[in-house]
């Protein structure tokens, strides 16, 4: 039995304490893939930011918000999993300054600086140990294959399924999966449960030693 982290849903960033910018990312991808894990045998480990989805009974469920707190928690339990799936869309940037009142209106135009946030599955990809491996998500709305690949390499990922802005907040999700070479191992479409089962056959065959099955 292997024990697969995933990491699911949007984070936020605060802009002050009622305001946050985020995305539309659901967690129906994520809790899809924590039910084809426990349902091919595994433990199922997730990391999620804020999302009104039910994950699996039997999934172990860590809450969490901002997209720092997401990659703490994701180091502090990857050292005892076998692989990750990064399933997340965490927030990419945040805001260099969080104000501590509520911002008012004042007729002006806002500006408000943001600064990049650190990369979860990158981090986590940079620091698997041997027999540890990572696949990630690359969601994109133009050049979607090689832009993937080029994450992939950047993520020290082991496989990377690409797909595009229509999988947000959506039921159904049409991917590729792709390894290290470039290739498009399997090209799957459907309702994310279905997507999810197909790409847990992929990284069972391709990823996870057959005595942990």
């Amino acid at each position: 039995m292997a024990r697969i982290l995933i990491t699911s849903g949007p984070t936020r960033q605060y802009l002050d304490p009622v305001r946050y910018i985020t995305n539309a990312s659901s967690g129906r991808m994520g809790a899809a893939l924590a039910q084809a894990v426990i349902s091919a045998g595994h433990q199922a480990v997730v990391v999620s930011g804020p999302v009104t989805v039910d994950y699996p009974v039997d999934a172990e469920i860590h809450w969490v918000v901002t997209t720092d707190e997401m990659l703490e928690k994701s180091k502090e339990l990857f050292g005892d999993c076998d692989g990750v799936i990064g399933a997340a869309a965490p927030c990419d940037y945040m805001p260099r300054h969080v104000q501590s009142q509520k911002l008012s209106k004042t007729g002006r135009p806002l500006r408000i600086e943001l600064v990049e946030t650190a990369e979860v599955v990158a981090t986590l990809g940079e620091r698997k140990r041997a027999k540890q491996w990572a696949v990630g998500f690359a969601l994109e709305t133009e050049d979607q294959r090689f832009r993937a690949i080029i994450k992939l390499e950047r993520k020290h990922c082991d496989l990377m399924v690409s797909n595009g802005p229509a999988a947000i907040d959506a039921d159904h999700n049409e991917v590729e999966l792709l390894d290290a070479s470039g290739e498009v191992l399997a090209s799957i479409s459907g309702s994310k449960h279905h997507v999810a089962e197909q790409l847990m056959s992929e990284i069972s065959i391709r990823l996870i030693p057959a005595d942990t099955h």
